[in-house]
């Protein structure tokens, strides 16, 4: 030990390192009797090592105090007997800066210090209503790591800082990031990372493998408080910092994903949580793993406003008969995926979950729709693909869900026939239209507004190329789709109607002459719930808008391979329906004279407003002056 090293031992109450006066504060928790203590690095290489002592001792912590002039120690570690580990409270984590740099062993980690100072320049947090909330989830290296993403600092945080633009010209109102914490991504053959959502909530872990592969997914156990060095071009808590700064400055907020292993517990990631929002300004998080406690979490005063996603929520537990002050919490919605697929490929006995589906929003907490994620099909694969092809990963096609719910249009994998390509199109802004248009909160995965591809592999966890990478190179295919996208988020954003606080009862609760919701057929106000139906219209009354007085809607519906009429219900004298948006190859209106019947395309959507007719003229005209702006800029 260097000589002008002075340490006291101290009885500490929280685990953790903090900065004093020409040194630190050091905490760690080790329940054993053996012989323990702190270790310190400093740039040389030099090793310190101070047991630690009964004197410093309360419960299972120890406390030992280390000051010295000029503090020259750069990392630390802890030592119980043989074993050396890292302090699960590190909030800088050296040894995993550079990604998947394998070596002959396990790489080494060491806790780093941290610096507090930061200038956030009055940054708050945005809580917006998870009603007008538009979720975009992305893996932080996949976004912008292919070359086609034209940013100067790949697969970063700084990249997407430098993509603000286009997520504001996309129109998403949060980005929701993919375990961004610290974690080693190398997968050794002794790994027993999980791999999926699907095998963590089943607790498999992986058989032994050989060979050097990545876990660009992050679902294992990692070092919670301390931002992802690889994800960084600069210090990783600064880069985090600002990447949150810059989103908030452009109304965008940031959500994370946590995934917590079966050992880890509930208090710990109770104070992982808490740390992230205070430290880092988060606006919410998703949560995956084991022994989560979800009602803490939910009743903890410092998250009463900060998102909070998981699977599932006891809602009854927690709020009893009361109604939440400020509705943060949101269960995913997983069933809207493999159901409204179906639909979207035709199967039948499906009209019924899509009225549910279409006005599910619970008052004690929100549901978020998508129709893709992180695993399973990309959008485009979903049409584009029956089988997973997942022959790259090296297990012999055998990982990955075989229930993909998805329908290829006629050919396996990619396709250069127009009829192929027109039919895939118009499936996928199908899908989007059932995501953006159901009131419950849209989730959409990076890519999927581009027609990204993922080669048919569903369960791209070990893919750091092409495959698991965002291709931003644009053709007309992925500029329609983008395009349309924005169109619709744009259109949601200003339909109040499309997004209401409090679900739709299917009634006429105040006396207008409408319900809030109804649904129709062939015949107004018969909708045909049959088994064999694949065709609905859906009106939504504008009058039950409170914030400001939206249009009366109808989106008609029809997922049959065939041509149908449905039925318009009739409006209010002076006043008549409006195509706006379709997804219908055929974009010219199909109204009938007498103005009660509409003939919808096969598998195809179309959505009317209700106009008064002396603006007829004067809408449709601006429509088209802003159809033409629409054509998507360069990426």
């Amino acid at each position: 030990m260097k000589q002008n090293t002075h340490f006291t031992y101290f009885k500490p109450e929280k685990q953790g390192v903090y900065p004093v006066n020409g040194g630190c504060l050091f905490a760690t928790e080790i329940e054993s009797f053996n012989d323990c203590g702190l270790i310190l690095y400093d740039k040389n290489g030099t090793v310190t090592r101070i047991p630690f002592d009964r004197k410093g001792k309360r419960g299972a912590l120890y406390g030992i105090m280390v000051q010295e002039e000029k503090f020259p120690f750069t990392s630390y570690n802890y030592y119980d007997g043989d074993r050396i580990f890292t302090d699960p409270y590190a909030r800088g984590i050296s040894g995993l800066e550079k990604y998947g740099e394998f070596g002959n062993d396990r790489r080494e980690t060491k806790g780093t210090f941290f610096s507090e100072e930061y200038d956030w320049e009055e940054d708050s947090p945005i809580k917006t209503p998870y009603k007008d909330t538009i979720i975009y989830g992305l893996n932080v290296r996949s976004f912008t790591m292919h070359k086609s993403s034209g940013v100067k600092h790949k697969g970063t945080f700084e990249g997407i800082i430098e993509k603000t633009d286009y997520l504001k010209k996309l129109g998403i109102t949060a980005i929701e990031l993919m375990p961004a914490y610290e974690f080693d991504e190398c997968i050794y053959a002794s790994s027993s990372a999980l791999r999926t959502m699907e095998e963590a909530v089943k607790n498999c872990t992986l058989d032994n493998r050989t060979g050097e592969r990545v876990n660009c997914w992050g679902y294992q156990k990692g070092f919670y408080f301390a931002p992802k060095a690889s994800y960084s071009a600069d210090r990783p808590d600064i880069s985090f910092k600002n990447m949150v700064k810059t989103m908030h400055k452009n109304g965008i907020e940031v959500m994370m994903q946590f995934y917590f292993p079966p050992e880890l517990k509930p208090s710990y990631i109770l104070e992982v949580l808490r740390y992230w929002v205070i430290e880092y300004h988060i606006d919410g998080v998703r949560l995956s793993g084991f022994n989560i406690p979800l009602s803490m979490i939910a009743e903890d005063p410092l998250l009463k406003e900060t998102k909070i996603r998981s699977i599932y929520f006891p809602i009854n537990e927690i709020y009893g008969d009361k109604k939440p002050f400020y509705r943060n919490l949101a269960c995913d919605n997983g069933n809207f995926k493999n159901d409204m697929r179906r639909f979207l490929k035709g199967d039948e006995n499906l009209i019924n979950q899509v009225i549910f589906y279409q006005k599910n929003n619970p008052a004690g907490n929100a549901v978020v729709n998508y129709l893709a994620d992180y695993d399973g099909f990309s959008l485009y694969d979903s049409v584009s693909y029956e089988r997973k092809h997942n022959e790259a990963n090296g297990e012999n096609n055998s990982d990955g869900t075989d229930y993909n719910f998805s329908w290829n249009c006629g050919a396996e994998g990619e396709s250069r026939k127009k009829a192929i390509l027109k039919l895939r199109m118009k499936q996928i802004k199908n899908g989007l239209t059932f995501v953006l248009l159901s009131q419950g909160v849209p989730f959409l995965f990076s890519g999927d507004e581009l027609a990204n591809t993922r080669y048919g592999n569903n369960n791209a966890y070990c893919q750091d190329n092409e495959t698991g990478w965002i291709k931003w190179k644009g053709n007309k295919f992925s500029e329609e789709i983008f395009r349309f996208t924005a169109e619709l988020i744009a259109f949601r954003k200003k339909h109040p109607v499309l997004h209401l606080e409090e679900e739709l009862k299917v009634m006429d609760t105040i006396g207008c002459g409408y319900p809030d919701i109804s649904y129709h057929g062939t015949e107004a106000w018969c909708p045909d719930t049959s088994y064999i139906s694949r065709v609905m219209g859906i009106m939504l009354c504008g009058d039950y808008a409170k914030e400001i007085q939206d249009d009366c809607m109808y989106i008609a519906i029809n997922m049959h391979w065939e041509k149908h009429e449905l039925a318009l219900p009739k409006l209010p004298k002076g006043e008549k329906w409006i195509k706006v948006l379709t997804t219908a190859e055929d974009k010219q209106e199909q109204i009938h004279l007498d103005e009660s019947r509409v003939l919808i395309e096969d598998r195809s959507i179309s959505v009317f407003l209700s106009e008064k007719k002396q603006q007829e003229k004067v809408r449709k005209t601006k429509r088209k002056s802003s159809n033409v702006k629409e054509g998507m800029e360069t990426f």
